[in-house]
């Protein structure tokens, strides 16, 4: 005869098991998978007090900056990451690049029935992973499930807490003319990865996500005492569209030239193949910069010195323009408009 032990709960499958409607329902099974799978990985003093919130020390002298992130890319696996570092990492640099210091993360799961626990936990596992290298701790998070077909894999979104020293904020008003813009290394990197694995696309040299967590480059950039007027990650739409941003919220222009432009020629080779203009491609590990004239030089050299900005390039310079508009300087003299994006030229790549 058989005996059964009492209160016994069998252990998730992981290897062999999926995302069923229990495991969004409120019950012993959503429990059951928050212990042995969230909790597991991401784990720590705050998460553990098991409540609604987290119940976080105060960051002392500064003002807070929030920022919050969906992260829906597909596919959800690719080369150089996956959605669940890309989900620390973007939103980590949404709160860098405000000029404060990240100390906290929330992490909401979205996840469809059917979905395997083994890549589940793989992506957990490089949430915590990606959390522990970057010194910002998930506190707090949340589950839900939807039916099969209503959902692709798993959608996450990651709210993300700093505090920023009196004087040290940052923001997209600030830039002036005569400021000159720097990038932190090649562009288009992430959006041609996520294209190239999405279609299958065997290029010579394999193209590599530049997902990172941004904050340490911030930090060495700050230190070389640059007078530093903006910050800003260009995901999603790219250079172009983050530099028409910045150009509208400051109410100047801008003139790249084209030549500086970083680009690797794997990066290159494959937009010419595909009609895209790496401009526009997005990036998950580089800032665009713009700083006073005066120390241009001196914040390329602290950039080049981090590894995350050991390509970094001063790209183009601020002008007055009633317009606002971003120009380029082409590669054989002439000008062009850099304008923004139309559309979306990559769908989910972040």
């Amino acid at each position: 005869m058989t005996q059964t032990r009492k209160n016994y709960v069998r252990p998730l499958d992981i290897k062999h098991g999926q995302v069923d409607m229990a495991h969004g329902s409120g019950g012993r099974a959503m429990a059951q998978l928050i212990e042995e799978l969230f909790a597991k990985h991401l784990g720590n003093e705050y998460l553990a007090q098991g409540d609604d919130g987290a119940l976080l020390p105060h960051p002392g002298e500064g003002r807070l900056v929030m920022a919050t992130d969906s992260h829906v890319v597909s596919p959800l696996f690719f080369p150089g990451g996956d959605i669940g570092c890309l989900s620390v990492h973007g939103t980590i640099n949404d709160v860098a690049v405000m000029g404060a210091r990240p100390l906290y993360l929330s992490a909401g799961f979205i996840l469809e029935e059917g979905f395997k626990l083994v890549d589940l936990a793989r992506i957990v596992q490089s949430m915590a992973a990606a959390a522990k290298e970057a010194g910002v701790p998930i506190v707090t998070g949340d589950t839900k499930v939807v039916e099969r077909g209503k959902g692709d894999g798993v959608f996450i979104t990651t709210t993300g807490v700093g505090v920023v020293a009196p004087g040290n904020e940052l923001s997209g008003r600030s830039a002036r003319p005569g400021d000159v813009i720097l990038v932190s290394g090649t562009l288009g990197d992430h959006g041609m990865a996520i294209m190239a694995e999405r279609e299958s696309l065997g290029f010579e040299s394999p193209i590599v996500s530049d997902t990172a967590a941004l904050h340490g480059l911030i930090e060495a950039m700050r230190a070389s005492g640059a007078d530093i007027h903006v910050l800003r990650d260009p995901t999603r739409g790219g250079l172009a569209t983050t530099l028409n941003e910045i150009a509208k919220q400051s109410a100047v222009g801008m003139m790249l030239l084209e030549k500086d432009l970083p680009v690797t020629p794997a990066v290159n080779a494959a937009c010419e193949f595909l009609g895209l203009d790496p401009l526009y491609v997005a990036n998950e590990g580089k800032l665009v910069a713009i700083c006073a004239e005066r120390d241009a030089e001196k914040l390329l050299v602290a950039m080049r010195s981090h590894p995350l900005g050991a390509h970094a390039a001063i790209v183009g310079r601020v002008h007055e323009d009633a317009h606002h508009f971003v120009q380029m300087t082409t590669a054989f003299g002439g000008k062009r408009i850099v304008d923004w994006l139309s559309g979306e030229q990559l769908p989910r790549i972040c």
